[in-house]
């Protein structure tokens, strides 16, 4: 996705949020219209309005992606209190020199055959949606708007809660 500037200043919020986080959920659509989630590992790039995972090019959630593209990745920070649940459009990506760009060794323990792997691919997430939430990670900063939402009966001092749309 190319960054628009009337959408640079939300990819910014996304990518601050989601940066460090190691693991996030995966939702794809069965072919019986039932939801299936699965962790991913993330990638440890800048957030640019698509995410990367790696997948084989055969995995279940790559045919589910195919037949219904539309996915949804959710990532929890439960230690910093930072949540976020994006959607958008999931396509598997086999190019060679993106592939070598993203890959660590550490890899091998999914794809023992590394680069030299036929199955090897990238999903790529082309986020249109996304909502997050985010409160300070201290459980002082967790009590302060805890009680500054008592007092005033107002939710929304518990934090930053927002939906964006990307697309």
């Amino acid at each position: 996705m190319a960054e628009n500037s009337d959408h640079s200043a939300e990819i910014e919020k996304l990518a601050e949020l989601i940066k460090g986080i190691k693991f996030a959920m995966l939702t794809t659509v069965e072919e019986d219209g039932s939801l299936h989630s699965r962790p991913m590992t993330t990638q440890d790039i800048e957030f640019d309005g698509n995410l990367w995972f790696f997948t084989g090019a055969h995995a279940p959630k790559v045919w589910e992606a195919d037949r219904h593209r539309q996915v949804n990745i959710a990532f929890a920070d439960p230690d910093k209190n930072k949540y976020v649940s994006a959607s958008g459009t999931a396509t598997l990506v086999r190019d060679r020199a993106k592939i070598e760009q993203y890959w660590k060794p550490v890899y091998k323990t999914f794809f023992p055959k590394g680069l030299d792997d036929p199955e090897l691919g990238l999903l790529k997430i082309q986020v249109e949606k996304a909502e997050y939430w985010d409160s300070p990670g201290t459980i002082v900063g967790r009590a302060f708007n805890f009680a500054r939402a008592y007092v005033t009966k107002d939710p929304s001092k518990l934090g930053d809660h927002a939906k964006v749309n990307l697309s």
